[in-house]
């Protein structure tokens, strides 16, 4: 039959996969790893109805440090468990995602993986085989502290679902129509086509979904609309500039680090440090590279932790450090913010999505402070008390620009490729 370790054997075996997928009900498992959290979500693969959703959750703090202690959140059955324990890595979440999974009784057919970087070894979501692995962990450089993360759950699933299919979509994906004049650097050409030296972009499953839902919220086609989307998470954070349907910049880059301040990573930063920080200063390759993506960010700047709501209140409290934080984090937002709106020559919406994006009601209030100048102005009222399980408009009456807090679902992106590899098999 199936292994997703050495793919399908022969086309009975994957006609086989596709009778029972009809024929029963199929539960599908999507393990979204982000940079210090890992979220999962079980949903309901019945026909040709859409994926529905029944058991998730989320670990928090997985291998980072912060003053608050790594924990598991467990939602089934309109009930919320939070277990408190020490997650190191995104394999030992996954393991207890799994142990609670087994001891619930529930069956796992099909696995998905959300894979930040696919190089361009892959433009769209493939399915994780004897062929497709070593591709996978040829790409594991790309996003050092993602796609490692990503592979040692694949890993797991492979030993604790052996005869489960797994497939893996790629965040890059979504900006894999990028103009060349938007996605190459100011090197010479035949250096960065020799090693693959371009403008990727993430957080893809992300803007994908809050480009849909935010047409479907404001009743207007997205090839309509410009947007400015600010996907702002406990881990990685970057604005996209999305032009009817279609991204045209990003601020991340080659990799997730360069763009906005985030909880771990430095974000832009003059090359000329790094090659100082080696050349001169003595410093490995590996611990600049420790230094710019686990050491730098908000935990570099406060010294105490990398949890941006933590650091609200420190800041409210009078501590220097972490109202000094904060106010980068924002003023690098802002900066983005702006780029992005003279890239699209003015916008329709400004859209705040994931962690930060919807929980952080000072951070959209302070990144639009100002902005009347660009038809932005914000509800303060309306922003302070958006609710954090729905779309909500946070905009003002009279600004000329929408703006929207949007949860964001990208394991749900993920499972409708799910769906679509198992239809177009």
């Amino acid at each position: 039959m199936f292994d997703s370790r050495k793919g399908f054997q022969m086309s009975l075996t994957w006609r086989t996969v596709l009778y029972i997928t009809k024929a029963m009900q199929t539960n599908l498992l999507v393990f979204n790893c982000g940079s210090s959290s890992t979220a999962f979500k079980i949903y309901r693969l019945d026909g040709e109805k859409q994926p529905e959703e029944f058991i998730s959750g989320k670990a928090y703090h997985v291998g980072v440090k912060s003053q608050e202690s790594a924990y598991l959140l467990f939602n089934e059955n309109k009930k919320t468990t939070k277990v408190t324990t020490p997650l190191p890595s995104h394999r030992s979440a996954a393991q207890a995602i799994l142990a609670h999974i087994k001891e619930a009784d529930i069956p796992i057919q099909v696995v998905g993986h959300r894979f930040v970087h696919g190089g361009t070894q892959f433009r769209a979501a493939t399915l994780v085989t004897a062929e497709t692995m070593p591709k996978l962990e040829a790409c594991s450089p790309l996003a050092p502290i993602h796609n490692p993360n990503s592979l040692s759950v694949i890993r797991l699933c492979q030993a604790a679902l052996p005869e489960a299919m797994e497939f893996a979509v790629f965040d890059t994906a979504f900006h894999a129509q990028l103009s060349e004049s938007a996605y190459r650097y100011a090197i010479p050409v035949d250096v960065a086509d020799r090693f693959g030296y371009r403008k990727y972009g993430f957080h893809g499953l992300s803007y994908q979904y809050v480009t849909l839902q935010t047409a479907a919220f404001l009743g207007v086609p997205a090839e309509s609309l410009k947007i400015v989307a600010c996907h702002l998470g406990t881990g990685g954070s970057s604005v996209a500039a999305i032009k009817y349907g279609h991204s045209v910049d990003t601020s991340m880059g080659y990799s997730p680090l360069p763009g906005l301040i985030m909880n771990t990573r430095s974000g832009d930063i003059d090359p000329t440090i790094v090659l100082d920080l080696i050349g001169e200063q003595g410093y490995s390759v590996q611990e600049v590279n420790d230094l710019l993506n686990k050491e730098s960010g908000l935990i570099g700047i406060s010294g105490k932790t990398s949890d941006l709501f933590e650091l609200f209140r420190q800041a409210e409290a009078g501590e220097p450090r972490a109202r000094l934080a904060v106010d980068m984090y924002v003023h690098r937002l802002r900066s983005y913010i702006g780029a992005s709106l003279v890239v699209l020559e003015g916008t329709d919406v400004l859209v705040f999505t994931d962690d930060i994006g919807v929980r952080g009601w000072q951070v959209r209030q302070q990144a639009c402070a100002g902005m009347e100048w660009a038809g932005i102005i914000i509800d303060g009222q309306a922003n302070r008390m958006a609710a954090t399980d729905r779309i909500v408009k946070v905009s003002a009456p009279q600004s000329k620009a929408t703006v929207l807090s949007v949860p964001t679902d990208e394991e749900y992106v993920i499972a409708l490729e799910g769906v679509r590899l198992l239809k177009s098999a």
